[in-house]
């Protein structure tokens, strides 16, 4: 629809007039004409035509500039090969997502004794949850999750100690254990949140004690364990913008014991983390955010990768 009105006069037809300096403009193409090819004929000094001094394609003619496409980082990495775009091609690592969201129905069967090593512990427990009922066990199968998909995008073969409703309650530490020495992992890492009081904050990672007992010995894996664990550390801290604990590890994020199963029974380099304390309502805010659970997951991630490509 048009309008027209005080701001909106219907177009007028305008006459041009010739500006001398478009008179002369147009006298002085036809001699520029005439001289281009004149110097085309002839050939330009140094060479033939459209050659430059060395005899190579002169940069200015078209047919010596060819277009190239911008490369992009991922063209990069496929140049350079499949370690660089799968720089975890070949590696295996098992995640251990803790407790698991059924036991709360198999109370029997997770207090059961199973041999640690060191002594008889319960096979499993049901862990901690938010004052508004968000469990720990949803907490580390989600994270485990989002976990996966990270390590698997690099090329890592990836395994977790369960999913979902498989198995049904469980497994028992001892298991847990046991999967990852099956898998002969090159990293394996338990996932887990606190239950402390409230103003008990922040994260930290646990490392395996050098234990030697009974079927535990932990003394062929403590030194890379505890390379691994540090890396976990400093880059869940980076990710996350979280402090490490305020209430155990003196501040340093890292806490080392010898009562815990999954750790005792491993043969490969393993270690839990404590991502924060449920029971903290400020920690609490955080664990139950997807946004964040995600950067945990990225977190602990780059802290694998950190330490599988040494």
């Amino acid at each position: 629809m048009s309008y027209t009105g005080p701001e909106f006069d219907p177009p007028r037809q305008r006459r041009f007039r010739r500006a001398p300096l478009a008179v002369g403009l147009a006298a002085l193409v036809p001699g520029a004409l005439l001289g281009w090819v004149a110097y085309e004929g002839v050939g330009r000094p140094g060479g033939s035509p459209g050659a430059d001094a060395a005899g190579q394609a002169d940069p200015a003619t078209p047919k010596s500039a060819p277009k190239s496409a911008p490369v992009s980082p991922t063209d990069d990495a496929k140049a350079a090969g499949p370690s660089a775009a799968l720089p975890l091609r070949g590696k295996v690592v098992v995640i251990d997502p803790g407790h698991n969201p059924g036991n709360f129905q198999h109370a029997s069967e997770i207090n059961q004794k199973v041999n640690i090593g060191t002594n008889w512990k319960e096979c499993d427990t049901t862990g901690t949850s938010t004052n508004a009922g968000y469990s720990e066990a949803r907490f580390t199968l989600d994270v485990a999750h989002r976990l996966r998909t990270l390590l698997e995008r690099q090329g890592a073969t990836v395994k977790l100690t369960h999913d979902a409703d498989q198995p049904a309650w469980g497994p028992c530490v001892t298991r847990r254990a046991e999967i990852g020495n099956t898998a002969h992992a090159d990293a394996a890492i338990s996932v887990h949140a606190d239950g402390a009081p409230e103003g008990d904050r922040g994260f930290h990672v646990i490392l395996p004690a050098s234990v030697h007992s009974g079927a535990a010995d932990t003394r062929p894996i403590v030194a890379s364990s505890h390379t691994l664990g540090k890396y976990v550390e400093s880059d869940f801290a980076k990710v996350t913008g979280s402090a490490p604990s305020n209430y155990v590890g003196n501040g340093t994020g890292l806490d080392v014991r010898g009562d815990l199963g999954g750790l005792n029974l491993s043969t490969v380099p393993k270690v839990f983390i404590e991502c924060g304390n449920m029971r903290d309502s400020k920690d609490a805010a955080l664990l139950t955010s997807g946004a964040w659970r995600q950067k945990a997951a990225q977190g602990i991630s780059e802290g694998i990768v950190s330490f599988l490509r040494g």
